[in-house]
């Protein structure tokens, strides 16, 4: 690599507080480096961001190191609003080059911030204290599938949907399936323990990781879990790294379970006259014995929105909609369809659309991915807030979105996993950036996050804590849970060098 210049070599760097915090609780606008070693003072720190970028391009070559604006730019953010570049982004290619980053980075004490597809909600891959993005993006080969065993090994920045394709290419199933499935990265999927709407039946990602091949913070490599589909050999260290969001170690390889793909599915697309009668209905299909792979919930606001966007026609009456999903034998499938029609129409649906192939389902599910669009269309901005409610409070947790709006002026829209409680809470706010819109669309996010750890829930169900949750962590982990998080990440981050800034600091 050809080493510009040391005047165009060196960027300042503005940091964005995330809304709704104060400074002296993130520390954004504080020394943000007082405790490592490296760029405590921005004269010092261009020498040693130099320095760096010279002991990274002679261990890894200069294909792999990069100080491009474009580079710095692309690895600022995800798509939260936070925003700070890197200084220096390194495009790892194996396990050795992740290995030999770590290695530098913890000798020199140089925050380092693993980056997927970078499709995250919460900032979880903003470099907020700058030094090293490391990219895991060129790490996508799918090493294996075998059906055999009932495994895939895959590279971290495999992408979700690709994997699915080669499974069901021979018959097999990878079921996790994020509603980004066709951008995010498995890697990323790990580190936030990512979800989708199968969950219901089929579990989130931790339940199909078997072993995980992980880079520790001072460089040296691990493997715990295996592929086999049982091992109770010490602790679940798969367990621990699958959610800790790039902060206990670097995933470079992950050997995942497969399942045998089910033959057939059919779907279910039913309207309600009202909320409560829907959600009643979500317990009454489970309460029945079936166990659908996904039941979706869409509340009046959502559906008002969809009807604007798509014509007053596209969807009969009805203030919620409700979609089951039904996968396994081509019989049993077709014989549990018609049980659920039948029970649909006495738990109080109105009308429902009845989906027996792949591409009827398909059409299905692009309707509920135009529920999202018809969001974006209104103008204004989605505050996703991925919040999981006992399966029982889904009514509840709705009216309090209606007395939210009724007290803040700002509209909540709310769909989602009813099967497993995950509602995406939306709230729909004009002019975000007035700062005094901000600060009351904020209070209203803080109204609903204590409300959710007040009724058993939990703040996030898919997309991790990062950036965006940091205030609620103490609440939602309780002080000695947190100094639980706090203690293991000592452990084996002894520097604290992985992802610093986040909800641990």
């Amino acid at each position: 690599m050809k080493i510009p210049p040391k005047r165009n070599r060196w960027v300042s760097q503005g940091t964005a507080k995330p809304s709704g915090r104060p400074a002296t609780e993130t520390g954004f606008q504080e020394d943000v480096f007082r405790e490592l070693e490296f760029g405590a003072d921005e004269t010092k720190r261009a020498a040693e961001v130099d320095r760096i970028l010279e002991v990274l391009v002679a261990r890894l070559g200069d294909d792999k190191v990069s100080i491009r604006t474009d580079d710095l730019e692309l690895h600022a953010t995800d798509k939260w609003h936070a925003s700070r570049q890197p200084d220096v982004v390194v495009f790892a290619e194996s396990t050795l080059d992740v290995a030999e980053t770590l290695e530098i980075a913890h000798r020199h004490r140089v925050p380092v911030t693993t980056r997927g597809a970078g499709v995250g909600y919460v900032g979880g891959c903003v470099p907020i204290r700058g030094g090293i993005a490391l990219s895991l993006a060129r790490m996508n080969r799918i090493v294996e599938v075998n059906p055999e065993d009932g495994v895939a090994v895959v590279q971290p920045g495999v992408i979700t949907g690709d994997l699915q394709k080669a499974a069901r290419s021979l018959g097999w199933d990878y079921p996790p399936d994020p509603a980004s499935l066709k951008e995010c990265s498995i890697g990323g999927n790990i580190a936030t323990n990512a979800g989708g709407p199968r969950c219901l039946k089929y579990g989130v990602t931790r339940s199909y990781v078997l072993g995980l091949e992980v880079v520790l913070p001072d460089g040296r490599v691990t493997r715990c879990g295996g592929r086999v589909h049982k091992n109770k050999t010490g602790f679940d260290l798969v367990g621990l790294f699958t959610g800790s969001e790039g902060m206990l170690g670097v995933v470079t390889e992950a050997t995942l379970r497969l399942i045998p793909k089910p033959p057939a599915r059919s779907m279910l697309a039913a309207l309600f006259p009202d909320f409560a009668t829907a959600a009643a209905a979500v317990q009454g299909v489970l309460d029945r014995g079936h166990l659908p792979s996904a039941l979706e919930i869409t509340d009046s606001f959502t559906l008002a929105a969809a009807r604007r966007r798509l014509g007053p026609d596209s969807l009969p009456a009805g203030e919620a909609h409700l979609i089951v999903e039904i996968d396994g034998r081509p019989r049993a499938v077709d014989y549990e369809l018609d049980e659920l029609e039948s029970l649909l129409g006495e738990l109080g649906a109105t009308h429902i659309d009845r989906a027996e192939d792949e591409v009827a389902c398909d059409a299905i599910w692009q309707l509920r991915r135009e529920f999202s669009y018809s969001l974006r269309d209104t103008g204004l901005t989605k505050l996703n807030e991925d919040i999981v409610v006992p399966r029982s409070k889904l009514v509840e947790l709705v009216n309090y979105a209606r007395e939210l709006e009724r007290t803040t002026g700002i509209p909540v829209a709310c769909f989602g996993h009813a099967g497993d409680g995950n509602i995406h809470t939306n709230l729909m706010v004009a002019d975000y950036d007035d700062p005094k819109v901000r600060e009351k669309a904020d209070a209203a996010v803080d109204r609903l996050f204590q409300w959710v750890l007040e009724h058993g829930g939990a703040i996030t169900g898919e997309h991790g804590v990062g950036l965006a949750k940091q205030p609620w962590i103490k609440a939602a982990l309780g002080e000695t849970g947190l100094d639980v998080h706090r203690a293991l990440k000592r452990a084996l981050d002894t520097k604290g060098i992985l992802n610093p800034g986040k909800f641990l600091d």
